[in-house]
């Protein structure tokens, strides 16, 4: 008999599992349990490449077939309904039962849906999966209408790709701007500008209230009296951790999975990484649940290590990105809590420029469009906990290069 480690999550945490549990050196089994039939896949290109056709679904893929089996994965298309923790086994919907050793839960997270009149007509879609974007492809056309609620990262993105593509493009906001929950004004305003330019009607303040048509979807009411015609409706107001299996489980569960510095669970045999989990984060003195890619493979990381007898601790600095149009907008840290902001460039006028996020005087935070050279800085600054005037950062006579070797 040999050891077997259940990945249940068929995510970004899985595939990057499979390498870091065999370079840790677990010699058992490993069985990968997903609810789609995919292998582990790049989830960032949904709204943006994959949507706008520039890549197919045989180019998401993480990592090949072939690097599972070489790494003795086997993977398991289905859905557990629950964990037994007793007898360390779980039970899948079909009924099959699975014995663990040790168990990682890589659950991600699932869209929030809207609950208003004519949510499931046809043409309502959110976007999460590869069979969401194959939904919404069937109505992209030059020239029709899509209406979009949301105005965060999702929605805007979805905004660019098909902007890009003819369609006529409208986003309505319930918050007074977008991006409100995780930007300042001034990026927000910037991002505005731009949409506008490239043809996007932006709304603002606006609750959506109804969605009307006979079988599919041919408007959006809003509680201010307007009305948008819609060939599509595409849904993006945030993510919902699916902890519910853990918490059936008697782990505990806290807008997302808790986990330690080294992804255990409240079960020793029991670890969870990804943007199902929350974790203390020593870096920002405070719990977080993240929502990106980087902090999906760390964990992974992590947790094998700590799995097969390794512990480590997880420490990275939280960066995530957004591609819209020709921007890349590089995210360094989290600006929650800043008592003063720099600018370098100019947020009002063209498409390049870097806030840097300053709390009690120490560089906490970065958002750097179209500024690559900044965001290895503030990368380097924060982790660092360096220390640079915020007139220095601001002013651009002074090179980055200059900076960074004031850094040393």
């Amino acid at each position: 008999m040999t050891d077997r480690c259940i990945i249940i999550g068929a995510s970004h945490a899985a595939a990057q599992l499979v390498p870091s549990l065999r370079q840790e050196g677990w010699q058992g089994e490993i069985v990968i349990v997903g609810d789609e039939p995919h292998l582990p896949y790049h989830r960032p290109p949904l709204s943006k490449a994959f949507l706008s056709g520039e890549k197919t679904a045989e180019e998401l893929p993480i990592r090949p077939a072939a690097f599972y089996d070489k790494n003795e994965a086997t993977f398991y298309h289905g859905y557990v309904r629950a964990i037994d923790r007793v007898k360390k086994s779980v039970l899948l919907e079909n009924g099959d039962v699975l014995s663990y050793d040790k168990l990682v839960l890589c659950t991600g997270a699932r869209v929030r849906k809207i609950n208003v009149p004519g949510a499931e007509l046809g043409g309502v879609h959110y976007l999460r999966n590869i069979a969401d974007v194959e939904g919404i492809q069937a109505h992209i056309a030059t020239g029709k209408n899509a209406v979009i609620i949301g105005g965060g990262y999702i929605g805007l993105e979805t905004a660019a790709s098909l902007t890009k593509q003819g369609m006529q493009v409208v986003v309505l906001e319930m918050a007074e701007r977008i991006l409100q929950r995780v930007t300042p004004p001034e990026v927000s305003s910037f991002y505005a500008r731009i949409h506008a330019e490239e043809g996007v009607e932006i709304k603002t303040n606006v609750q959506v209230t109804q969605i009307t048509g006979e079988q599919t979807v041919q408007s959006v009411l809003c509680d201010d009296g307007q009305t948008f015609p819609a060939d599509v409706v595409i849904v993006g107001v945030g993510v919902i951790p699916n902890a519910e299996l853990a918490e059936q489980a008697g782990l505990e569960v806290n807008n997302g999975i808790r986990v330690n510095a080294q992804c255990v669970t409240t079960d020793p045999n029991i670890f969870a990484a990804g943007d199902c989990t929350n974790h203390f984060n020593d870096m920002y003195d405070c719990q977080l649940r993240l929502e990106s890619v980087p902090n999906a493979n760390e964990q992974a990381k992590v947790a094998a290590a700590t799995l097969c007898g390794n512990p480590k601790t997880y420490n990275s600095l939280p960066w995530f990105w957004s591609d819209q149009y020709d921007l890349k907008l590089q995210i360094a840290g989290l600006s929650r809590g800043f008592d003063h902001m720099v600018v370098r460039g100019d947020q009002d006028k063209g498409r390049s420029f870097a806030a840097f996020y300053y709390k009690e005087g120490r560089l906490i935070a970065a958002d750097c469009v179209n500024r690559p050279k900044e965001f290895m800085l503030s990368k380097k600054m924060i982790t660092q906990r360096s220390m640079l005037a915020p007139e220095l950062l601001c002013d651009e006579s002074v090179t980055v290069k200059a900076l960074i070797e004031q850094l040393r």
